[in-house]
């Protein structure tokens, strides 16, 4: 997505990618003989997932990278147990065993870590704003995750995830068409291959494969799970765009890790596999 940011207006890539993805969905579906439309008792998870898993935090994701560093930004987007973890055990009755609680201390404690106060300039509007958008998307996320596992499926997710990708692509569109007029970007090689990853990739799988392990995992089990994402994200960014790895860093990563286990071995324990 950052490096997307080079050639194309963050709104304007959202709406093209999800897009995309949408797109392979129901070419997949196609073949597969499984493309149907939604039911009436469908309606209101297929808005739900469309407006706080797809088109919310992918606007807000997009916006807020061009203002930050791809480590920092994907730390911020996965502090969803923050918001999560109190609403699950309010809305859906998750008991919260010993180990989900250190496992959630762990992660929080990581994330704490990595967005260090003292290393962030709060006079900087542009890194406040970037910061403030991935904190809005986290929370997006977070009730995406618990309106998933409140709703009764009736059916594969995935025979209603390119309707819900297809209404997320009409609200983007709207909202690109708003704030940023034209699209006014060319085709080029890069941009294809960034588009071919985050379309097909990264927008019509993950979105698939994200709604549906929040189906069948516990809300505050699959926020922690998806923690390993800012991990890969931080060791990627020094990899492929030279952002720098501080011990404050891994510091974070080890307690992120160690946080991930622990919530991992008190599921297991809960289902009685250990």
């Amino acid at each position: 997505m950052k490096m997307g940011l080079q050639f194309v207006t963050p709104l304007w890539f959202a709406a093209t990618r999800v897009f995309l993805g949408a797109l392979c969905l129901f070419a997949f579906l196609a073949l597969k003989g499984g493309v149907r439309l939604p039911g009436r008792g469908e309606i209101s998870i297929l808005v739900s997932v469309a407006v706080f898993q797809i088109a919310l935090p992918t606007e807000l994701i997009h916006t807020g990278l061009s203002c930050m560093d791809t480590g920092r930004s994907a730390i911020l987007v996965f502090t969803i147990p923050l918001w999560v973890a109190p609403i699950a055990f309010f809305a859906l009755g998750e008991r919260l065993t010993r180990m989900n609680l250190v496992g959630l201390a762990m992660g929080l404690a990581g994330i704490a870590v990595l967005f260090n106060p003292l290393s962030f300039n709060f006079s900087n509007p542009s890194a406040l704003t970037g910061n403030g958008f991935m904190f809005l998307a986290s929370m997006s996320f977070a009730v995406a995750i618990i309106l998933i596992r409140r709703h009764t499926w009736r059916g594969p997710i995935i025979q209603l995830m390119p309707w819900q990708m297809l209404l997320g692509t009409a609200l983007l569109m709207v909202a690109s068409a708003a704030i940023e007029g034209d699209p006014g970007f060319e085709w080029s090689p890069p941009l294809i291959a960034i588009m071919v990853y985050n379309g097909p990739v990264a927008s019509g799988f993950c979105f698939w494969a994200y709604v549906t392990v929040s189906r069948n995992l516990p809300a505050m089990s699959k926020a922690l799970g998806s923690l390993r994402v800012p991990v890969l994200d931080v060791l990627f960014s020094a990899l492929i765009l030279g952002e720098e790895i501080s011990l404050i860093i891994v510091s974070g990563l080890i307690l992120i890790s160690i946080g991930v286990l622990a919530v991992t071995v008190g599921d297991l324990k809960q289902l009685k596999f250990l």
